[in-house]
C-alpha cells in the first residue's frame, strides 16, 4: 500500500476491524512512520442474464426468491429456506465465473433446489418455467418424479 504522505510503497497493518461491507485497516508507513487508514471491499463482478428473447438484464436474486416464494405458497417451506436457496443459487452462479448466464441455467438451478425441498413446489415452478402446454406434459413430469422414487 502506497503511503499518502511520502509515497513509500510498503506499510504495516497496525489494526484491522470490520466496517460496513468492508474491512477498515489502520496502517503505518515503514519509511516516514505516519499512520493512515484504508478500506478493503470485495470486488463483485455484475452478472447478466440472457433472456429467452435474447435481451439482457442484470441478475437479481430477489426475482429468483420471488419465483420460489410463489412456487412454495401454502407449502411447508419456510421463508428462511427459500432465502437460503436463493443465496446458494446466486453463489453457485458467481462461482462459475461466467458473467453472462442464460435464464435456462438459472431456472434449472431453481428446479434442482425446489425438487430437493418440496416436490409440489418443484412441479409448480416447472409448470410455469417450462410452459406446460397441456395435462399430458404435466403428467409426464409427474411420472418422472414417481419413477425416481
Amino acid at each position: 500500500m502506497k503511503c499518502p504522505f511520502c509515497g513509500y510503497q510498503e506499510s504495516k497493518v497496525v489494526d484491522s476491524r470490520p466496517a460496513e461491507e468492508s474491512i477498515r485497516r489502520r496502517r503505518e508507513c515503514l519509511a516516514c512512520e505516519k499512520r493512515f487508514t484504508t478500506y478493503e471491499t470485495v470486488e463483485s463482478l455484475p452478472m447478466v442474464v440472457i433472456k429467452k428473447d435474447g435481451s439482457r438484464q442484470s441478475f437479481d436474486r430477489q426475482k429468483v426468491f420471488n419465483g420460489m416464494l410463489r412456487a412454495c405458497e401454502k407449502r411447508p417451506v419456510s421463508v428462511d429456506q427459500i432465502e437460503k436457496m436463493a443465496l446458494e443459487i446466486e453463489q453457485s452462479l458467481q462461482n462459475s465465473l461466467e458473467r453472462e448466464i442464460r435464464t435456462e441455467e438459472v431456472g434449472q438451478l431453481v428446479m434442482e433446489k425446489l425438487k430437493s425441498v418440496d416436490e409440489v413446489a418443484y412441479v409448480r415452478f416447472a409448470s410455469v418455467y417450462r410452459q406446460f402446454k397441456d395435462i399430458n406434459t404435466f403428467m409426464e413430469e409427474l411420472s418422472k418424479i414417481l419413477a425416481e422414487k
